[in-house]
């Protein structure tokens, strides 16, 4: 039976830990799975553009010795010119898998539904999964104990934070958002995340003061205040997220060794200060890169991959 990530959700504590865990042998010896998806094919079906999305796939993918095709807005045109089922029906019996980035996370739940063959969420509306999966994989990698960590958010309670709250929950780790009145993350969702959280010793816990989230804090998370799709509400997130930035005096307030993170791209001089983003304490840039690591890992798992060649 077929397997989607279209949530964080849908994967187990154990799941997730077994994806870090084959990521990081895919880092060390990228050399050794280098036929691991001989003859698999992964179709690249985007409504919005990406620069990490795209290249950490189709990159992946060639590393491990599969193909990727990319399909961009214009050439399907999803919803508008066929049906998501007509081509979730179509693809299903061309491809081994379908990575969709697309505006309405319904759209990912309709594919997932028609297609015979597993579908990865590259981003919705709603969740981000494969973004958040290299965030902790990265805290991690940077010697953080899951149990030990506070991981603070601060900014809008978007889909990259949404997709945070259900990584963290499942895997123990204390996680504080700061978001002003109107741009907290979806309650149904910190709910939920909240009693899984308390389950395994850790909390979820919302605040209005970035400053006081972030005090103590060993990790420092912020997104864009306006993503792909809001730009007519910039001046107005402006407005509502000042005080909220990144900045050397935010990250005082937290550990010395704390780590800063951004899922990219980033608005310098908005969410985050060009001291910060380029800091001795950001690993934007490992972060990024272990993307492709972690989504090698995903793709193993969900392709059916063979292992060491």
């Amino acid at each position: 039976m077929k397997k989607d990530l279209i949530s964080i959700n849908d994967l187990t504590a154990d799941e997730i830990k077994s994806i870090f865990a084959l990521a990081g042998k895919l880092k060390k010896n990228p050399s050794g799975y280098s036929r691991s998806l001989s003859g698999k094919t992964l179709a690249l079906l985007f409504q919005k553009p990406s620069n990490r999305t795209r290249v950490s796939f189709e990159v992946g993918m060639c590393q491990l010795g599969g193909h990727g095709i990319y399909l961009g807005p214009d050439e399907i045109k999803l919803g508008v010119r066929e049906a998501y089922r007509d081509v979730a029906r179509t693809l299903s019996r061309y491809v081994d898998g379908i990575v969709l980035r697309t505006f309405a996370h319904n759209n990912v739940l309709e594919m997932a539904e028609y297609s015979s063959v597993p579908i990865i969420n590259g981003l919705s509306d709603f969740s981000h999964p494969c973004q958040a999966l290299a965030d902790i994989y990265t805290v991690i990698e940077k010697g953080r104990e899951m149990d030990k960590t506070t991981f603070v958010y601060v900014g809008d309670g978007n889909n990259v934070c949404n997709s945070l709250i259900y990584v963290c929950a499942k895997l123990g780790i204390n996680m504080r958002i700061a978001a002003p009145h109107g741009y907290e993350p979806d309650r149904k969702l910190v709910s939920e995340a909240s009693e899984l959280a308390a389950s395994r010793g850790s909390s979820i816990e919302l605040f209005r003061d970035p400053f006081k989230a972030a005090a103590g804090a060993d990790v420092i998370y912020t997104d864009v205040w306006a993503s792909m799709g809001q730009e007519k509400e910039t001046v107005k997130r402006k407005k509502a997220f000042k005080g909220f930035q990144v900045n050397g005096r935010l990250l005082a307030l937290a550990k010395k060794d704390a780590l800063v993170m951004h899922c990219l791209p980033a608005h310098r001089g908005e969410e985050i200060t060009d001291e910060v983003l380029d800091g001795r304490h950001s690993v934007v840039f490992d972060e990024a890169e272990n993307r492709m690591h972690v989504q090698k890992a995903v793709l193993m798992k969900f392709l059916g991959g063979r292992g060491r060649s």
